[in-house]
């Protein structure tokens, strides 16, 4: 939901960063990797009760999946394989991230399980109900590779979800039912949408 936003404004505060980026000889895709990567130690420091340093390396790995398309773009170097490892990276994130919270609380096993099930079908019905509105011309395109149906249950909707869950571990029973249902109303919302949308 807060995606587009985001997306729209934060080209204008990564100029400096770019420049970084290129002065390293990076490419578009090393950032995307470099992301997941970081996301899999923040994960892993979940597991180890580093809630404070999961959180920094959680952030720190969506700045740079934020700004992996924005310098792909400013440096002519944006691909249809470089936005299929975009979204593969964020998924994998985004999936690492709840088996580190699955391990750091156990006693949630049936909610992570069903947080994951809910990921895939959201990602689905995202990917989707996006392809097939950019196929009938349903919406405006955006600067995605991949064009994704609007959610409740976005990427930074899911950022600010790990971030309650890791400010506030004591709460994380309540916190993780309420990201449920989040979840769960995007996923409806979303189906309904398609059948506005598509019946025709």
């Amino acid at each position: 939901m807060i995606d587009n936003w985001f997306r729209a404004g934060l080209p204008a505060y990564t100029t400096k960063l770019i420049r970084f980026y290129s002065f390293l000889g990076l490419t578009p895709n090393m950032i995307s990797v470099g992301s997941l990567s970081i996301a899999l130690v923040s994960a892993w420091l979940i597991s180890r009760g580093e809630f404070t340093s999961a959180l920094i390396g959680w952030w720190l790995s969506r700045l740079l999946d934020g700004t992996d398309g924005i310098y792909a773009r400013a440096t002519q170097q944006a691909t249809p394989l470089g936005a299929f490892l975009d979204i593969v990276c964020d998924m994998a994130s985004y999936s690492a991230m709840i088996f580190g919270f699955s391990i750091a609380f156990p006693n949630l096993h049936g909610e992570w399980i069903l947080v994951m099930g809910l990921y895939v079908l959201c990602i689905t019905g995202a990917l989707a109900l996006g392809s097939l509105e950019k196929e009938l011309g349903l919406t405006e395109n955006d600067n995605r590779g991949l064009k994704l149906g609007a959610g409740l249950a976005e990427g930074g909707e899911t950022g600010i979800a790990y971030s309650i869950f890791l400010l506030a571990p004591q709460y994380i029973g309540t916190s993780v039912k309420v990201w449920i249902a989040i979840l769960i109303f995007t996923v409806i919302a979303r189906v309904a949408l398609a059948f506005k949308e598509l019946k025709q």
